[in-house]
């Protein structure tokens, strides 16, 4: 099967995970797929893509062992690929349709699907674990399957699936967006990080707390931030309870859920292709065989009237009428942690708390939740109405003339002018934007495998057809790009206004002085 022969769905995607340590053997081909969207089409089909995918990789090896494969354009495809974990690869495949609308950033793909196997891990551990828990791959599939397809519901727009576009070329997946604080409030959230420490006795816990859907403060790793954050602004924020509407927030599109996504036609029941991936329902369990959560269903988590977050996705504990406290996995300790969520008006406070150090289970996280409500909720009221008398709306990080993404890869932190202020950029900035996107991805991804270039500098700019001038600058691991629609004809009024920008809201560290 060659490159150009991969068909598509009408959406113009494929995605599929697969595990190259199975299925090497013939007649057990079939044991490599963990996962395949579109899951109604023939296994002969998959196996083909996979196939390919599989000998792409193999052949990329023989000329660069240590670089893994990353991507590789085709005529009519793009096939981008991603390593999850040792042998296990994430590989999506998109159309190159001639519509304008389809074009994406590769790296804006690879982050997309990042994102996806760091939510699934930080749920239900890494794959691997999985495979090695039950060999025959039936827990694998059916813990994938329903997961990823709840993840892609987010990115259905009506009845048509929409990828990340040249339109997001201003939002930067797999980082965190921080509230900006004064000293005072600053100190009150350090109090209450202490107070909410102590109310779990001995225990070693860790906290995130959000105002609206940004960053307030963490005492969690940079990679558990990142993915807890993720999930927080998807499904736990006061936005996201809101009935689903459509956010402010880059992470959400317009998901309703009265949608039904077209294109992901679940496999007839009892057929093969159910049986091989289990149930594809919407029932909390998913497939009956095995006990499935689904952590990013809508609409499973609502608020309690003690300002807790409860949901029915667990399930009711065993010999009583009580909900399942949730438990995620941290990536740095592995460590198994109960999930509280409490919330008052636009404050999120998310507690953490080591599953071993909770010897009666339930009832132990009861008592937890009860320290908080009566050491907690007056200092949590305090901070909220801090907050608030501070907080400039959406629009509060919004500079006049300028559409900008100021990106610190060193904290995994950006900042960006509001999604309602983008949208009033033509598409031909946008498109110039993402084309100059492109190549600083390749300048990165090229200094990434030449260990003779560390935090290399880079300066780009670019007239776009409309006149606009469209910017990217990059220095000390922190990147600026920019679009000036309204600037002057001149190359020098355009580094001028970038200069003041970089003085006045970045503390110079783009200045060329």
């Amino acid at each position: 099967m060659g490159l150009s022969s991969v068909s598509t769905t009408g959406e113009g995607l494929l995605l599929c995970v697969f595990d190259l340590q199975r299925g090497q053997q013939e007649g057990q081909e079939l044991d490599k797929i963990l996962f395949f969207y579109p899951a109604d089409l023939p296994f002969s089909t998959q196996l083909s893509v996979i196939g390919l995918s599989e000998g792409l990789i193999t052949f990329t090896r023989i000329f660069s062992p240590e670089a893994a494969c990353e991507v590789i354009e085709a005529e009519r495809h793009s096939h981008v690929f991603y390593e999850a974990e040792p042998d296990i690869w994430m590989v999506m495949v998109v159309e190159k349709n001639k519509e304008a609308e389809a074009i994406w950033r590769i790296d804006a793909l690879k982050e997309l699907l990042k994102e996806v196997h760091s939510l699934f891990m930080l749920f239900h551990g890494s794959v691997r674990g999985i495979l090695e828990k039950e060999p025959s791959g039936g827990l694998t599939r059916s813990h994938l399957y329903p997961f990823i397809m709840d993840y892609l519901r987010d990115f259905f727009i009506g009845k048509k699936l929409q990828l990340p576009s040249f339109r997001d070329c201003l939002k930067e997946r797999r980082t965190v967006q921080m509230l900006t604080v004064g000293r005072e409030a600053a100190i009150e959230v350090q109090t209450l990080v202490r107070i909410l420490e102590s109310c779990a006795g001995n225990a070693h816990c860790s906290s995130l707390i959000l105002f609206q859907d940004l960053l307030v403060s963490t005492t969690l790793s940079p990679e558990d931030t990142i993915n807890l954050f993720t999930y927080a602004v998807l499904r736990l924020t006061p936005h996201a309870l809101s009935s689903g509407v459509s956010s402010w927030s880059y992470l959400r599109k317009g998901y309703s859920s009265s949608q039904v996504a077209a294109g992901s036609t679940p496999a007839p029941p009892g057929s093969v292709l159910e049986r091989f991936y289990g149930s594809s329902d919407t029932s909390p369990s998913g497939d009956d065989r095995y006990q499935v959560i689904r952590p990013l269903q809508h609409g499973r988590w609502s608020k309690g009237k003690d300002g807790f977050l409860i949901t029915e996705i667990w399930g009711p504990d065993v010999g009583s009428l009580d909900l399942v406290t949730p438990t995620i996995s941290l990536k740095q300790t592995e460590e198994r942690m109960y999930l509280c969520v409490y919330q008052y008006k636009s404050l999120t406070v998310i507690l953490l708390i080591p599953v071993s150090s909770i010897l009666n289970g339930e009832q132990g996280v009861s008592v937890v939740k009860q320290q908080i409500l009566e050491n907690a909720s007056l200092k949590i009221l305090k901070v909220e109405e801090k907050l608030s008398k501070g907080w400039g709306g959406e629009n509060a990080y919004h500079v006049s003339g300028y559409r900008y993404l100021l990106v610190d890869d060193s904290r995994d932190i950006s900042r960006a002018s509001p999604p309602g202020k983008v949208t009033t950029l033509t598409k031909e900035s946008l498109l110039a934007l993402n084309k100059l996107r492109e190549e600083v991805d390749l300048e990165k991804n090229q200094a990434k495998w030449d260990y003779t270039v560390h935090d290399k500098d880079m300066e780009m700019c670019i007239r776009a057809k409309n006149n606009a001038w469209v910017i990217a600058r990059i220095t000390r691991g922190k990147e600026l790009y920019m679009v000036l629609e309204k600037a002057n004809e001149t190359l020098l009024y355009a580094s001028d206004a970038v200069e003041k920008f970089s003085n006045r809201y970045c503390n110079g560290a783009f200045s060329s002085d």
